[in-house]
Protein backbone atom coordinates (compact mmCIF):
# COMPACT_ATOMS: atom_id res chain seq x y z
CA UNK A 1 0.00 0.00 0.00
CA UNK A 2 1.43 3.76 -0.66
CA UNK A 3 2.62 5.05 2.16
CA UNK A 4 1.62 9.27 3.39
CA UNK A 5 4.67 11.66 4.44
CA UNK A 6 4.83 14.83 5.43
CA UNK A 7 8.57 16.56 4.56
CA UNK A 8 9.76 19.74 6.38
CA UNK A 9 12.76 21.61 6.80
CA UNK A 10 14.80 23.29 9.11
CA UNK A 11 17.38 25.30 7.62
CA UNK A 12 18.12 22.87 4.95
CA UNK A 13 18.08 19.67 7.87
CA UNK A 14 14.79 17.65 6.07
CA UNK A 15 13.02 15.17 7.66
CA UNK A 16 10.09 12.80 6.56
CA UNK A 17 7.14 12.52 9.13
CA UNK A 18 5.46 9.16 8.66
CA UNK A 19 2.43 8.53 11.62
CA UNK A 20 2.33 5.16 12.69
CA UNK A 21 -1.19 5.06 12.23
CA UNK A 22 -0.29 4.88 8.44
CA UNK A 23 2.56 2.27 8.58
CA UNK A 24 1.10 -1.25 8.16
CA UNK A 25 4.23 -2.90 9.37
CA UNK A 26 7.44 -1.60 11.40
CA UNK A 27 9.81 0.23 8.88
CA UNK A 28 13.32 -2.02 8.33
CA UNK A 29 16.73 -0.44 8.29
CA UNK A 30 16.51 -1.14 4.41
CA UNK A 31 13.32 0.88 3.79
CA UNK A 32 14.48 3.85 5.81
CA UNK A 33 17.46 3.36 3.94
CA UNK A 34 15.44 3.54 0.56
CA UNK A 35 13.00 6.07 1.75
CA UNK A 36 15.65 8.49 2.59
CA UNK A 37 18.05 8.10 -0.47
CA UNK A 38 17.94 11.25 -2.66
CA UNK A 39 17.71 9.14 -6.06
CA UNK A 40 16.22 5.93 -4.91
CA UNK A 41 13.77 7.70 -2.43
CA UNK A 42 12.25 10.90 -1.24
CA UNK A 43 15.39 11.98 0.11
CA UNK A 44 15.63 13.12 3.57
CA UNK A 45 18.10 13.53 6.36
CA UNK A 46 15.98 10.94 8.18
CA UNK A 47 12.44 9.84 9.18
CA UNK A 48 10.39 10.94 12.00
CA UNK A 49 8.00 8.16 13.38
CA UNK A 50 5.00 9.50 15.16
CA UNK A 51 3.11 10.46 17.37
CA UNK A 52 3.76 7.02 19.68
CA UNK A 53 2.31 6.49 22.91
CA UNK A 54 3.87 7.82 25.89
CA UNK A 55 2.51 7.44 29.61
CA UNK A 56 5.37 10.44 30.73
CA UNK A 57 4.62 12.80 27.90
CA UNK A 58 1.94 14.27 25.15
CA UNK A 59 3.69 11.54 23.19
CA UNK A 60 6.89 9.30 21.97
CA UNK A 61 8.81 10.05 18.65
CA UNK A 62 11.24 7.88 17.18
CA UNK A 63 14.20 9.63 15.34
CA UNK A 64 15.59 6.94 12.50
CA UNK A 65 19.14 8.12 10.38
CA UNK A 66 19.13 7.79 6.93
CA UNK A 67 21.73 4.77 7.70
CA UNK A 68 18.48 3.10 9.28
CA UNK A 69 20.09 3.61 13.23
CA UNK A 70 18.12 4.97 15.98
CA UNK A 71 18.92 8.73 16.86
CA UNK A 72 18.55 9.72 20.37
CA UNK A 73 17.77 13.01 20.06
CA UNK A 74 17.63 15.42 16.62
CA UNK A 75 17.05 19.23 17.66
CA UNK A 76 15.95 20.14 14.39
CA UNK A 77 13.61 17.05 14.16
CA UNK A 78 11.93 17.91 17.16
CA UNK A 79 11.35 21.63 16.20
CA UNK A 80 9.88 19.59 12.59
CA UNK A 81 7.96 16.96 14.30
CA UNK A 82 6.86 19.71 17.07
CA UNK A 83 5.19 21.64 13.82
CA UNK A 84 3.91 18.65 12.08
CA UNK A 85 1.92 17.46 15.71
CA UNK A 86 1.03 21.32 15.82
CA UNK A 87 -0.20 21.31 11.46
CA UNK A 88 -2.52 18.00 12.39
CA UNK A 89 -4.00 19.76 15.79
CA UNK A 90 -2.85 17.42 18.20
CA UNK A 91 -1.59 20.34 19.68
CA UNK A 92 -2.11 24.02 20.00
CA UNK A 93 -0.07 27.04 20.72
CA UNK A 94 0.85 25.72 24.72
CA UNK A 95 3.73 24.06 25.47
CA UNK A 96 3.77 20.28 25.71
CA UNK A 97 6.14 17.19 25.87
CA UNK A 98 7.57 15.01 23.99
CA UNK A 99 9.47 11.84 24.98
CA UNK A 100 12.76 10.92 22.93
CA UNK A 101 15.15 8.24 23.26
CA UNK A 102 17.26 10.79 24.96
CA UNK A 103 15.03 11.91 27.22
CA UNK A 104 11.82 14.20 27.77
CA UNK A 105 11.73 17.28 26.30
CA UNK A 106 9.43 20.35 26.29
CA UNK A 107 8.53 22.01 22.75
CA UNK A 108 6.41 25.40 21.98
CA UNK A 109 5.23 26.34 18.24
CA UNK A 110 4.41 30.11 17.63
CA UNK A 111 4.48 32.45 14.87
CA UNK A 112 1.83 30.65 12.61
CA UNK A 113 4.09 27.53 13.13
CA UNK A 114 7.11 29.03 11.58
CA UNK A 115 9.32 29.52 14.41
CA UNK A 116 9.78 26.21 17.25
CA UNK A 117 11.16 26.82 20.95
CA UNK A 118 12.27 23.31 22.61
CA UNK A 119 13.80 22.39 26.33
CA UNK A 120 16.49 20.23 24.94
CA UNK A 121 17.44 19.41 28.68
CA UNK A 122 20.80 19.57 30.05
CA UNK A 123 24.41 19.16 28.60
CA UNK A 124 27.03 17.22 30.37
CA UNK A 125 30.81 17.07 30.03
CA UNK A 126 31.17 13.67 31.59
CA UNK A 127 32.86 10.75 29.83
CA UNK A 128 30.50 8.11 31.09
CA UNK A 129 27.60 10.01 30.12
CA UNK A 130 28.84 10.70 26.66
CA UNK A 131 30.67 8.18 26.36
CA UNK A 132 33.92 8.52 25.92
CA UNK A 133 36.21 5.98 26.74
CA UNK A 134 39.17 6.02 29.68
CA UNK A 135 38.19 7.55 33.12
CA UNK A 136 35.67 8.89 34.24
CA UNK A 137 36.11 12.78 33.71
CA UNK A 138 34.70 16.07 31.80
CA UNK A 139 35.79 15.63 28.33
CA UNK A 140 37.63 19.26 27.83
CA UNK A 141 40.75 20.19 25.65
CA UNK A 142 41.69 16.49 25.15
CA UNK A 143 43.93 15.48 22.32
CA UNK A 144 42.49 13.26 19.40
CA UNK A 145 44.36 12.23 16.02
CA UNK A 146 42.82 11.29 12.87
CA UNK A 147 43.82 11.46 9.65
CA UNK A 148 47.49 12.81 9.99
CA UNK A 149 46.47 15.73 12.45
CA UNK A 150 46.19 16.13 16.04
CA UNK A 151 42.77 18.12 16.96
CA UNK A 152 41.94 19.54 20.49
CA UNK A 153 38.57 18.05 21.47
CA UNK A 154 35.62 18.53 24.51
CA UNK A 155 32.85 15.91 24.25
CA UNK A 156 29.29 16.53 25.58
CA UNK A 157 26.00 14.34 25.36
CA UNK A 158 22.33 16.72 25.51
CA UNK A 159 21.27 13.07 25.11
CA UNK A 160 23.32 11.51 22.40
CA UNK A 161 27.17 12.26 21.81
CA UNK A 162 28.98 15.10 20.54
CA UNK A 163 32.75 15.59 19.85
CA UNK A 164 33.36 19.58 19.35
CA UNK A 165 36.76 20.74 18.03
CA UNK A 166 37.14 24.64 18.73
CA UNK A 167 39.19 25.94 15.49
CA UNK A 168 40.33 29.38 14.30
CA UNK A 169 39.38 28.34 10.40
CA UNK A 170 36.74 25.82 10.19
CA UNK A 171 35.12 24.74 6.48
CA UNK A 172 32.51 22.05 4.73
CA UNK A 173 35.88 20.41 3.29
CA UNK A 174 37.51 19.82 7.05
CA UNK A 175 33.80 18.56 7.72
CA UNK A 176 33.72 16.36 5.06
CA UNK A 177 37.21 15.16 5.20
CA UNK A 178 37.68 14.53 9.60
CA UNK A 179 33.96 14.07 10.44
CA UNK A 180 33.83 10.82 8.97
CA UNK A 181 36.96 9.70 10.85
CA UNK A 182 36.10 10.99 14.33
CA UNK A 183 32.23 10.08 14.30
CA UNK A 184 34.08 6.10 14.07
CA UNK A 185 36.96 6.95 16.35
CA UNK A 186 37.67 4.17 18.86
CA UNK A 187 37.37 7.11 21.61
CA UNK A 188 33.37 7.20 21.20
CA UNK A 189 31.92 3.28 21.54
CA UNK A 190 28.62 4.48 20.18
CA UNK A 191 30.25 6.51 17.10
CA UNK A 192 29.66 10.03 18.04
CA UNK A 193 28.26 13.71 16.22
CA UNK A 194 31.13 16.07 15.37
CA UNK A 195 31.22 20.12 15.43
CA UNK A 196 33.92 22.09 14.02
CA UNK A 197 33.47 25.13 15.82
CA UNK A 198 34.71 29.02 15.46
CA UNK A 199 33.87 31.59 17.78
CA UNK A 200 32.98 34.80 16.25
CA UNK A 201 32.11 36.90 19.23
CA UNK A 202 31.16 36.89 22.84
CA UNK A 203 27.31 36.14 21.41
CA UNK A 204 28.09 34.55 17.85
CA UNK A 205 29.52 30.91 17.01
CA UNK A 206 29.98 29.48 13.59
CA UNK A 207 30.27 25.23 13.20
CA UNK A 208 30.17 22.74 10.39
CA UNK A 209 28.34 19.80 11.29
CA UNK A 210 29.36 15.98 10.33
CA UNK A 211 26.45 14.22 11.53
CA UNK A 212 26.51 10.51 13.38
CA UNK A 213 24.36 7.94 10.40
CA UNK A 214 23.64 10.87 8.20
CA UNK A 215 27.02 12.66 7.22
CA UNK A 216 27.34 16.40 6.25
CA UNK A 217 24.48 17.97 7.64
CA UNK A 218 23.24 22.31 6.69
CA UNK A 219 22.24 22.40 10.12
CA UNK A 220 21.58 20.43 13.53
CA UNK A 221 20.17 21.35 16.92
CA UNK A 222 21.32 19.01 18.97
CA UNK A 223 24.81 20.37 18.03
CA UNK A 224 24.09 23.94 18.19
CA UNK A 225 23.27 23.53 21.68
CA UNK A 226 26.30 20.71 22.41
CA UNK A 227 28.42 23.62 20.35
CA UNK A 228 27.28 26.49 21.97
CA UNK A 229 27.52 24.38 25.72
CA UNK A 230 30.97 23.41 24.80
CA UNK A 231 32.26 27.56 24.65
CA UNK A 232 30.30 28.67 27.22
CA UNK A 233 32.05 25.97 29.82
CA UNK A 234 35.43 27.16 27.79
CA UNK A 235 34.68 30.28 28.75
CA UNK A 236 34.44 31.84 25.24
CA UNK A 237 30.57 32.76 24.91
CA UNK A 238 28.12 34.06 26.78
CA UNK A 239 25.12 32.24 27.82
CA UNK A 240 22.58 33.67 24.52
CA UNK A 241 24.71 31.93 21.57
CA UNK A 242 23.38 32.51 17.61
CA UNK A 243 24.73 29.70 16.12
CA UNK A 244 25.45 30.13 12.67
CA UNK A 245 25.32 26.68 10.72
CA UNK A 246 26.11 26.15 6.78
CA UNK A 247 21.65 26.12 6.70
CA UNK A 248 21.02 29.42 8.88
CA UNK A 249 20.85 30.33 12.34
CA UNK A 250 19.98 29.10 15.76
CA UNK A 251 19.29 30.70 18.81
CA UNK A 252 20.44 28.89 21.95
CA UNK A 253 19.99 30.14 25.44
CA UNK A 254 22.15 28.41 28.32
CA UNK A 255 20.52 28.45 31.17
CA UNK A 256 21.88 27.26 35.09
CA UNK A 257 23.50 23.74 34.81
CA UNK A 258 23.27 24.10 31.02
CA UNK A 259 20.12 23.53 30.77
CA UNK A 260 19.26 24.38 26.97
CA UNK A 261 16.49 26.39 25.65
CA UNK A 262 16.66 25.86 21.46
CA UNK A 263 14.75 28.16 18.79
CA UNK A 264 14.29 28.10 15.52
CA UNK A 265 12.49 27.90 12.49
CA UNK A 266 10.88 25.30 10.41
CA UNK A 267 9.33 25.39 6.55
CA UNK A 268 6.67 22.63 5.64
CA UNK A 269 7.72 21.18 2.25
CA UNK A 270 5.33 18.50 0.83
CA UNK A 271 3.13 16.13 1.40
CA UNK A 272 2.59 12.61 -0.57
CA UNK A 273 2.35 9.04 -0.84
CA UNK A 274 5.02 6.66 -1.20
CA UNK A 275 5.12 4.07 -3.72
CA UNK A 276 6.12 0.16 -2.60
CA UNK A 277 7.51 0.17 -5.84
CA UNK A 278 10.47 1.80 -4.57
CA UNK A 279 11.55 -1.11 -1.85
CA UNK A 280 11.68 -3.66 -5.02
CA UNK A 281 15.07 -2.13 -5.74
CA UNK A 282 17.88 -2.87 -3.37
CA UNK A 283 19.64 0.59 -1.99
CA UNK A 284 23.23 0.35 -0.39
Amino acid sequence: MNLAFTKYHALGNDYIVINPKDLPAPLTTEQVKTICHRNFGVGSDGILLGPLPSTTAKCALKIYNPDGSIAEKSGNGLRIFSRYLWDIKFVGNEEFAIQTDGGLVRSTVFDGGAMVRVEMGKVSFDSEKIPVTGAKREVLNEKISVGGREFSFCAATIGNPHCVLPLTDISAKLAHEFGPLLETHSNFPRKTNVQFLKVLDRANIQIEIWERGAGYTLASGSSSSASAAVAHRLGLVDRDVTVHCPGGLIKIEIREGFDILMTGSVTRVSEGVISPEIFSVKVN
